[in-house]
C-alpha cells in the first residue's frame, strides 16, 4: 500500500499529535525523583529532553514512516539494520521493561490508596508497610490483567478517562495549588540561592537523574502516526516540539511545586506526590480534597497499567506468531487477546514483587526496580538509533516519506548519535547505587541490577537459538525483511 492511499483518511491536527504526546509521556509519580535536586532538576530535564526525547521521537518518526505498511515496529526497524536475532532482542526489551515496570508504578498506586484516609500520619505509616504494599500492587495488576483479557473495549475508554482525571487535572491542580500557596504567603522551601548547574562532579547526585530518561520513555510510540498527519515533514516535528516543550514544562513546574512545600530532606521517593498535595490542602484549609485526589492518582495508575499490559505484549505476541515464539506464546482467548503471553507477564511481576521481602523498604525497592527498567529500556533505545544510522547506507534507496535532512546524512548522525550517547550515559549511571536514598545492601544493589541485566537480555537469545519452523503460525502474514528478498 502506498502513502498515497491516506489522503482521504482521517488526519491528525499538529495540535492533537502535540496532545497524544503529552498524555503519552507524562507521568506525575516521578516528579519527587527529581525534586529531591531542587533548582537544578530543570538543568536535567531540559538535559534530557535535547539528548534523548526529541532524537527519540524524530529518529522512531523516520523509521516508523519506512516501514509504515509493516508489522514489527522495533523488531522490523533493528531487524532490517542487525539481523532478526537483534531485532527480537529489541521488541523482547520493549516488553519485558514494561512488564519490570508495573510493580514501580504500581507502587505508587499502593501509597495512593494509603492516603485516601483523612490522618496524613497513619497513611504514611500505611504506605511504608511492606505487606501492605505488596498486597496492592498484586491486586491491581491482576484486576488489570482480567480486564485485559476481556478485550480492549473497556481499555479503553479507562485510559482516556483516567489520563485525564489521574495524570492531567491532577498537574495542572499541583501547580495551580504551588501559585497560591506563594501568593497567600506560603513558606518557599526551595533553596532559590542553589545554582542551575548541578555538580557534575559527584556520580552519586546523577544517578536518581537518570531515571529521568525514563520519564520521557515511550515516544518512539508515536512515530506510528507520522503518516497520519498532513504534511509530516513540517508537521510532525512542530507536534513534537509543541509536545516536548509542554511535557517539560508540567515536568520542571509540577517537580518545583513539590519542591516548594516539601524540604528537600524529607522527599520520600513514592509518598512525596501525596504528602505534597495534602500539605497545599492543609495549609489552604481545603484538607477534604485530599483522599479525592489520592483516588483520581489511583484511577490515572490503573489507566496506565490497563495501557501498558495490553500494549507492549501485542507487539511481541505478533512477532511471535511469525515463528519467534514457542506456540504457548500464540495462544488467545475467545476475544482474540493475547492470554498465555498475558499470563506469563503476570507470573514475572509477580515474583518480582516478592523482592519486597530481601529489599529494606518499599522505597529501595521502587528504585531498584525502576534502574533495572531504566537499564534493559536504554539497551532497545541503543539498538534503535544505531539502526537509524545503518540503514541508511544499508538501504539508502528506501523510501523514506520522512527524512531527517533533505539532503545527505549529517542530521541523522546528529540526532541518532545524540540519542545514543545520552542513552549510553544513562545506562552507566544506572549501575551506580544514589547517594540520597538508602538502598541496603550494595552487594544486592549490584546483584539485582547485573545479574538481572544479564538475564533478560540472554533468554531471547536463548529462545532465538531453539526456534523451529513449526513456531510460525499457519496464518502468520509477516512480510520479511529487505535483506531476506
Amino acid at each position: 500500500m502506498s502513502t498515497n492511499t491516506k489522503t482521504n483518511a482521517f488526519r491528525l491536527s499538529v495540535m492533537t499529535l502535540a496532545i497524544m504526546n503529552i498524555t503519552a509521556v507524562v507521568s506525575l509519580r516521578g516528579l519527587a525523583t527529581e525534586a529531591i535536586y531542587g533548582l537544578a532538576s530543570a538543568f536535567y530535564y531540559l538535559f534530557a529532553a535535547i539528548v534523548f526525547l526529541i532524537p527519540t521521537a524524530m529518529v522512531a518518526a523516520e523509521l516508523a514512516a519506512m516501514f509504515a505498511n509493516k508489522q514489527g515496529g522495533v523488531f522490523r526497524w533493528v531487524g532490517e539494520a542487525f539481523g532478526a536475532r537483534v531485532g527480537f532482542l529489541a521488541i523482547w526489551l520493549q516488553w519485558i521493561q514494561s512488564t519490570i515496570w508495573y510493580p514501580t508504578v504500581l507502587t505508587f498506586g499502593a501509597v495512593s490508596i494509603a492516603f485516601i484516609g483523612m490522618d496524613q500520619s497513619a497513611d504514611e505509616v500505611l504506605a511504608s508497610n511492606r505487606l501492605f504494599t505488596l498486597v496492592v500492587v498484586l491486586a491491581i495488576y491482576w484486576v488489570a490483567t482480567f480486564i485485559s483479557l476481556k478485550g480492549l473495549g473497556w481499555v479503553g475508554k479507562v485510559s482516556k478517562w483516567g489520563g485525564i482525571i489521574g495524570t492531567i487535572i491532577p498537574a495542572a491542580l499541583l501547580i495551580l495549588l504551588a501559585i497560591v500557596y506563594l501568593a497567600v504567603g506560603g513558606t518557599n522551601n526551595l533553596n532559590m540561592k542553589e545554582s542551575f548547574f548541578p555538580d557534575l562532579t559527584n556520580f552519586n547526585n546523577l544517578v536518581l537523574a537518570s531515571s529521568i530518561f525514563l520519564f520521557y520513555a515511550g515516544m518512539e510510540m508515536m512515530g506510528i502516526h507520522v503518516m497520519d498527519v498532513d504534511n509530516p515533514k513540517r508537521n510532525y516535528p512542530r507536534a513534537i516540539i509543541i509536545g516536548s516543550l509542554v511535557t517539560v514544562l508540567i515536568f520542571i513546574l509540577g517537580t518545583f511545586s513539590l519542591g516548594i512545600v516539601v524540604p528537600a530532606k524529607e522527599i520520600s521517593l513514592t509518598q512525596t506526590l501525596l504528602i505534597g498535595f495534602d500539605n497545599y490542602f492543609n495549609y489552604l484549609k481545603v484538607s477534604w480534597m485530599g483522599p479525592i485526589i489520592a483516588i483520581a492518582l489511583v484511577f490515572g495508575v490503573l489507566a496506565g497499567v490497563l495501557t501498558w499490559v495490553a500494549g507492549p505484549s501485542k507487539g511481541i505476541f505478533a512477532v511471535g506468531r511469525a515463528g519467534y515464539l514457542p506456540p504457548f506464546f500464540q495462544k488467545t482467548n475467545n476475544n482474540g487477546v493475547q492470554r498465555n503471553i498475558l499470563l506469563v507477564q503476570g507470573v514475572i511481576v509477580t515474583i518480582l514483587g516478592l523482592l519486597f521481602v530481601v529489599m529494606p523498604s518499599v522505597q529501595s525497592f521502587y528504585q531498584i526496580l525502576s534502574q533495572l527498567t531504566v537499564l534493559l529500556y536504554l539497551i532497545m533505545y541503543m539498538l534503535m538509533f544505531s539502526s537509524a544510522i545503518v540503514l541508511r547506507y544499508k538501504l539508502p534507496q528506501m523510501e523514506r516519506p520522512f527524512r531527517l535532512g533533505a539532503k545527505g546524512n549529517g542530521l541523522i548522525w546528529i540526532l541518532a548519535g545524540l540519542g545514543f550517547c545520552g542513552s549510553l550515559l544513562a545506562f552507566v549511571l544506572s549501575f551506580i547505587p544514589p547517594s540520597q536514598i538508602s538502598v541496603g545492601s550494595n552487594v544486592v544493589w549490584y546483584a539485582v541490577l547485573i545479574i538481572g541485566a544479564v538475564i533478560f537480555v540472554g533468554i531471547p537469545f536463548i529462545i532465538y537459538a531453539m526456534r523451529k519452523p513449526s513456531w510460525k503460525a499457519a496464518d502468520a502474514d509477516f512480510e520479511k525483511f529487505e535483506w531476506e528478498k
